[in-house]
């Protein structure tokens, strides 16, 4: 019961606060209700009015209903800290997996100061804003991520209980805007890239006989496919192939060149050498299945190579299926959502 109740007040706040990256609070879509505080200072209230009752004290009447006039006064304070506040979200950040995913805000009090104004996205808290009259305040909740993917928070909570803290007026911002977290950077094996300079797309090829193999130690983090086991069962030694038909372009990151290897693995080999790439300013292109992004240099093109990780193979998140903390849907058959550009450089 308590489940159906939680469920049916979700759809109720959602019809009356649909996704926008901008709200105005007002009567509609500000709620105000007694703190613990408030509880226990009415209840106060009420034995002092029956005290008075009782005794037919006038300086006991006095007392309470001065105190009564206060709560009254400090309830419309706090539900005016609300009314008319302006919301925006102006950026919703990026970052890797793990990390805390900046979403900057932008409030305006067009008619009157908006005092001790705290946002809430479940663990993340940013609290005792202030917000002059006519002015605006930017503000940046640092909100967690735990997967790849896009980051849209079901709802950002804007909360004031000034004065008194004798009431708490509350509502929610639920952003449209998603951000991007990127997917986490695993030191990748030594692999070789299946790509060639001027290919529009991966090449797999494969060789005929040994004649043209490298034979190399094995090192941590390579594939174990590429151990030659017959070998190592008579000397012991283990030992790699590096077949010479396999050599690629260096200058391609290739997701097919992990063969074996679970997707997410093959994301976070790949953002690893993204960033040593970005780290040594050097030239590289990304092959994805389904999308090809050319070489280039710079931090813009890092971050494009590392946006198409984050999201390959998710569907941006849509009105009625949000995707919180860098959760995501399934891949649907072979669809891949591309990247078209990536706003500000990560450096």
């Amino acid at each position: 019961m308590l489940k159906a109740f939680r469920s049916r007040w979700q759809r109720w706040v959602n019809q009356r606060i649909p996704r926008a990256d901008q709200r105005i609070f007002g009567q509609r879509n500000v709620f105000i209700l007694p703190t613990g505080a408030g509880v226990v200072f009415a209840g106060l209230l009420l034995i002092m009015l029956i005290t008075g009752i009782n005794y037919q004290n006038s300086l006991i009447y006095m007392l309470t209903f001065l105190l009564g006039a206060v709560v009254v006064a400090a309830m419309h304070q706090t539900h005016r800290n609300l009314s008319g506040l302006e919301l925006t979200l102006i950026q919703a950040g990026d970052g890797f997996a793990g990390e805390t995913i900046p979403f900057r805000l932008r409030a305006v009090s067009p008619r009157h100061d908006s005092l001790a104004i705290s946002l809430f996205c479940d663990d993340s808290q940013l609290e005792s804003q202030h917000v002059p009259a006519g002015q605006q305040e930017d503000m940046t909740l640092a909100i967690p991520s735990y997967q790849r993917g896009y980051l849209q928070p079901e709802r950002i909570r804007v909360e004031t209980r000034f004065p008194f803290g004798l009431f708490k007026a509350w509502s929610w911002l639920r952003p449209v805007t998603s951000g991007i977290v990127y997917p986490n950077p695993l030191p990748a094996p030594d692999v070789t890239s299946t790509v060639q300079d001027g290919e529009e797309q991966s090449k797999a090829r494969s060789t005929d006989g040994n004649d043209h193999a490298d034979i190399r130690p094995w090192r941590e983090g390579d594939l174990s496919q590429r151990v030659q086991w017959k070998r190592y069962a008579r000397t012991g030694e283990m030992v790699i192939t590096d077949w010479e038909g396999e050599q690629g372009s260096p200058h391609w990151l290739d997701y097919d060149a992990f063969r074996g290897v679970d997707r997410e693995l093959r994301l976070g080999y790949l953002a690893h050498q993204v960033m040593e790439r970005a780290r040594n300013n050097s030239r590289f292109g990304l092959n994805l299945p389904g999308q090809v992004i050319e070489p280039d240099t710079g931090a813009a093109h890092a971050n494009r190579c590392l946006k198409a990780l984050a999201i390959f193979g998710l569907e941006q998140p849509r009105e009625g299926g949000p995707l919180p903390h860098g959760t995501r849907s399934e891949e649907v058959g072979n669809r891949t959502s591309a990247s078209s550009g990536f706003g500000e450089g990560r450096a």
